[in-house]
């Protein structure tokens, strides 16, 4: 059974940074893309940001909301992907959730909370 483990959610004031982690069970080249999705209290969970982890290209994709500000990046070694959030806004607050994605199925995380408060 794949096992994503996140970790790096917090709280922070807005205008700062923090930076995702999604460490997994399994190789991140087994799946086709890695993603980070984010749900707030009453809404739908969003797409925030994606990236190509089956072949070595890296191909990435950002939600126009989080685009300029946040940056996905995979390292293949540590079978990890990271989102590096700067610029925070109390907009950006939810629960932050790894998926990993492949033809057959898809795989979550148990979700990390980031806050951006003063």
């Amino acid at each position: 059974q794949v096992q994503l483990v996140e970790s790096g959610g917090g709280l922070v004031q807005p205008g700062g940074s923090l930076r995702l982690s999604c460490a997994a069970s399994e190789s991140i080249f087994s799946f086709v893309t890695m993603g980070w999705y984010r749900q707030a209290p009453g809404k739908q969970r969003e797409l925030v940001a994606r990236i190509t982890s089956g072949t070595s290209d890296g191909s990435t994709y950002y939600a126009d909301s989080v685009k300029g500000r946040f940056t996905i990046a995979k390292n293949t070694d540590k079978n990890t992907v990271y989102l590096q959030m700067n610029s925070l806004k109390p907009e950006d607050t939810a629960v932050y959730y790894c998926k990993a994605h492949r033809l057959t199925r898809d795989y979550w995380g148990q979700g990390t909370q980031v806050t951006v408060s003063s």
